[in-house]
């Protein structure tokens, strides 16, 4: 099934909205971090930088961290809630931007978490160290708590995968009695998760239906669009399995490029919504192109 995007406004502080049938989804741009190409794995990092420098993208490379506000029937429903209080003062505007939109935390009927990496899950509590959304129902894989509350799992994952461990069970903890765990499948009316394993056992998409519309919001399937897309083989020292997150990788490059598939990412380039094309890259192997709409 396609997906066009329709009814988009955008404003200049970060905020903008499509329509996705009955659906509003505004993206909300929580800032940007400065990365450094010895964060790729699987490509060297002087390729990494040909590939980011002949993709007229800037050195050090820049990597947007992004949430995505839902909206349908009079509930409001955050996809990933960005870094809070944590990475300093150009990242944390989450806050901001939904008080633009007229949306208190305590009116977010439900958090739906891709994973919780810090950049994502920090902004679930207040730099006291209170739930920050106070009312909303937190939605994961199930595989997610199973591993951060695992110490034998966190110890035999890569070391550079598991700085998220205190942040994990600070969330785990706070929002203890509001936790729905899932496999996959609809979770909400129209609203299903979509299992992405690698970047974190439990890592997900959300894909949203509506009518003959429909959204894929792929969490962390791609941090540096001028490489992965060119280069899915490139993965990141963050991943917990570097093997299962390229084949997932590839697996989501390939639904969303086959199906015309509308897609929106936590560390696309804002606005973020776009598509995906397939293409022939290097030695006649697989690459990907992305348009943004």
């Amino acid at each position: 099934m396609t997906a066009s995007l329709a009814g988009r406004s955008r404003s200049a502080d970060g905020v903008s909205t499509v329509g996705v049938g009955e659906f509003q989804v505004s993206i909300l741009l929580d800032g940007c971090i400065s990365g450094s190409f010895g964060l790729i794995d699987g490509i060297d990092a002087d390729d990494a930088r040909r590939q980011e420098l002949a993709a007229g993208r800037p050195e050090p490379p820049v990597i947007s961290v992004n949430a995505f506000l839902i909206q349908r029937g009079g509930r409001s429903i955050l996809v990933d809630a960005g870094c809070g209080d944590s990475y300093g003062p150009n990242l944390g505007r989450i806050d901001g931007h939904l008080a633009t939109l007229g949306v208190t935390p305590e009116a977010i009927d439900a958090v739906l978490l891709t994973h919780l990496h810090g950049d994502h899950a920090n902004g679930l509590f207040t730099e006291a160290g209170t739930r920050r959304f106070p009312n909303a129902t937190l939605v994961m894989h199930e595989a997610e708590p199973a591993f951060w509350r695992d110490d034998a799992l966190v110890a035999a994952a890569p070391p550079r995968a598991v700085g998220a461990v205190k942040t994990a069970r600070n969330v785990l903890d706070l929002y203890r009695g509001q936790l729905h765990l899932a496999r996959g499948g609809e979770v909400s009316p129209g609203i299903s998760m979509l299992p992405e394993p690698g970047h974190t056992p439990g890592h997900c998409g959300w894909l949203l239906t509506s009518g003959r519309e429909q959204l894929l919001i792929w969490g962390d399937i791609v941090h540096l669009p001028g490489i992965q897309f060119a280069r899915p083989e490139a993965g990141m020292v963050f991943d917990v399995d570097r093997d299962s997150a390229e084949a997932t990788r590839r697996r989501i490059f390939d639904l969303a490029a086959a199906d015309r598939l509308a897609v929106a990412g936590m560390h696309l380039d804002f606005p973020a919504f776009g598509h995906v094309e397939r293409l022939t890259g290097r030695s006649g192997a697989a690459a990907y192109g992305f348009g943004i709409d």
